[in-house]
């Protein structure tokens, strides 16, 4: 006994999962028409997962680079989820936006490149800090102390005239007084010697000699403490002077400290110098730098590179479909608007021939009437009319 033969579309009853519907949903593609497209669903799983690694990544990353200028870790992963969810919205207008008419192309195909590989190039950068991340923080501590000592040679640089002019003037006023300072010096050793036979004319004791020499070391110390004196306050105040500049070249640097930081565009920074450094660093890091640029990359290369198939047709029948059908509505409610109007043109006529055939035999009545009453009054034939006219003619509609 032979077997009943069952239809084509009957033979597979497929099921898909909450992970197919995902993936189908991450590749843009329908799950009311991908679903019986045998060969199509596992090409749009693997473009969904592409996208989903993509996705993945692009939060990763911009978490991390987030974490790198906010403090708070609530905003900054929130921060990095939220672009995350931009560059998957991103990837999903890419893909969707290939399709069978436009693979072969290359315009579109250049544009939705050079768009990828510029958010995969930013995407790479905080990746591949994180990856050399001990090396960075050496060559950040590096760069800050090259800043530190160029920020105080700049401090000094601006203060330098001022300052040279200061010590300048003090040290000739310093000079000045040892000068005096030296010729007292020498009048108190001359008297000295002169009261003790020492030295002068070798007679002990205050003699007239000694006496006058005592006078002239007398003489020279006072001027010496006349100068002093008076140039002693100008000593202080440029002291003081230069204390106070060299407080505010420290209170400069101290700011400027402040503003010394880890954040991206530092370590940004930071990894040029290395690769300018570090031959060796250069080649791994243009190497890593494609390579995460790639996973950007892979959902458009994937929808590109993978065959068309039973799907992108039933998607081009299923928009002619839904065309056809918005046209096709269209019509018939013109038609239905068309045939609306003519029917309740036809009903409205017909409700206005039945009014006045039921008004007729009342205006022959009146009529009747109005003719006795004008035999009757003896009035003339144009006042009649105008009396008909005006009871019961009716007046056209504006």
């Amino acid at each position: 006994m032979s077997q009943p033969i069952t239809p084509l579309y009957e033979r597979e009853t497929y099921a898909p999962t909450q992970t197919d519907e995902l993936l189908w949903w991450l590749a843009t593609a329908e799950k009311e028409l991908i679903k019986d497209c045998v060969v199509d669903r596992n090409r749009y799983r693997i473009v969904g997962m592409s996208v989903l690694a993509t996705w993945i990544f692009a939060t990763l990353a911009w978490t991390y680079f987030f974490s790198t200028v906010i403090d708070n870790v609530f905003l900054y992963v929130g921060s990095g989820v939220f672009m995350g969810f931009v560059i998957l919205s991103i990837d999903r207008a890419l893909i969707k936006g290939i399709n069978q008419f436009n693979k072969r192309k290359f315009t579109p195909l250049l544009f939705r490149g050079l768009l990828a590989l510029t958010i995969g190039t930013f995407m790479a950068q905080p990746a591949i800090l994180y990856m050399f991340d001990k090396e960075i923080k050496m060559q950040v501590s590096l760069d800050n102390e090259k800043r530190k000592l160029t920020k105080r040679t700049e401090l000094d640089l601006l203060y330098k005239n001022r300052k040279d002019e200061l010590l300048k003037e003090k040290a000739a006023l310093q000079k000045d007084l040892a000068t005096k300072y030296a010729l007292v010096n020498n009048a108190r050793e001359k008297f000295i010697a002169e009261t003790d036979g020492s030295g002068g004319s070798g007679k002990v004791g205050m003699k007239d000699i000694a006496m006058a020499k005592r006078n002239e070391y007398q003489k020279l110390d006072e001027e010496y403490k006349a100068v002093q004196t008076q140039q002693q306050p100008r000593i202080d105040a440029i002291d003081e002077e230069l204390k106070t500049m060299e407080e505010t070249i420290k209170k400069q640097e101290t700011e400027f400290l402040a503003y010394l930081n880890t954040g991206f565009l530092t370590r940004i920074e930071a990894m040029n110098n290395l690769l300018k450094e570090n031959g060796a660093l250069q080649f791994r890091y243009y190497l890593i730098l494609v390579i995460l640029m790639l996973i950007e990359l892979m959902p458009v290369i994937a929808k590109t590179l993978l065959p068309v198939g039973v799907y992108d047709e039933k998607v081009k029948q299923r928009e002619a479909l839904e065309k056809q059908m918005a046209e096709e509505s269209v019509d018939y409610e013109r038609e239905m608007k068309r045939l609306y109007n003519k029917l309740s043109m036809q009903q409205d006529t017909e409700t206005m021939e039945e009014f006045f055939r039921m008004q007729k035999e009342e205006q022959k009545a009146k009529l009747s009437h109005f003719g006795k009453d004008w035999k009757r009054n003896d009035e003339n034939v144009q006042g009649f009319w105008e009396k008909i006219k005006q009871q019961m003619i009716g007046r056209p509609e504006n």
